[in-house]
Parts: structure tokens; C-alpha cells; sequence
């Protein structure tokens, strides 16, 4: 796959966590999101585009101001991919890095995010 695709794909996904918009943020998710994209993380497991619509919505309206900024480059492998994110609210105090995993499916958008918030744990 072209990787300069699935950094697009990538970058359309975090425009939608960041577009108040409902019609935008849904044109966003048509380009970059699978029809029935599965999305996890640890407040939410969704299937479908729909869901990840309203979930980002719900999302945002419980943060006014808020907005999601990468922390890291876009890693790129076959069809996976990963990056580094953290939450910036609206006084401008941030969150922890969090790292999202996710796969590219053959149209190029997004099927599954795995995301994970804050750092990894510390060794027992």
C-alpha cells in the first residue's frame, strides 16, 4: 500500500476526532472509515461507521474546546499502522500520550483503531 495514502487515511481520522461539525465530521469518517470500521479503546467498543460518528460527537460535546494533536509521526507496516496522540483542552492544559494501533483495509480506509490511553504500565 502507499504509505503517502494511509497518512492521509490517518490524518482524515484525527481531522473527524476535531471537527465540531456533524456533516463534516461524517464526511470525514466516509473517506477515512470503513462502513463497518470496529473502533475500541478502553470507555467504548463500536462497529460501524454510524457509531463512531455519534461516539466522536458525544466526545466532544463532553470536552467543549477540546481537540486531539499527534505526539508522534505516523508508523507505517503492511496494512497497520500506529501513532502517538494526547488530548489538548480548551485552557490549553493537555492529557497523557496515548498510542492508537490501527488497519488499513484494501479501499484504503480504515477497518479496525485499537486505542490505548496514557503510558503503558510499569513492569510488576
Amino acid at each position: 500500500m502507499d504509505t503517502r495514502a494511509i497518512t492521509n487515511t490517518v490524518m482524515q481520522y484525527m481531522a473527524a476526532w476535531n471537527e465540531p461539525g456533524d456533516t463534516a465530521r461524517r464526511a470525514l469518517l466516509a473517506q477515512c472509515w470503513s462502513e463497518d470500521g470496529v473502533y475500541v479503546d478502553p470507555t467504548a467498543s463500536l462497529n460501524a461507521r454510524d457509531a463512531l460518528a455519534a461516539h466522536i460527537a458525544a466526545v466532544l460535546a463532553s470536552r467543549p474546546g477540546a481537540r486531539l494533536e499527534f505526539m508522534s509521526g505516523i508508523d507505517i507496516h503492511h496494512n497497520m499502522v500506529r501513532f502517538l496522540w494526547r488530548l489538548v483542552r480548551a485552557d490549553g492544559s493537555t492529557g497523557d500520550t496515548s498510542i492508537d494501533f490501527g488497519e488499513i483495509g484494501p479501499d484504503g480506509r480504515l477497518v479496525k483503531i485499537v486505542g490505548f490511553f496514557g503510558p503503558a504500565p510499569p513492569l510488576p
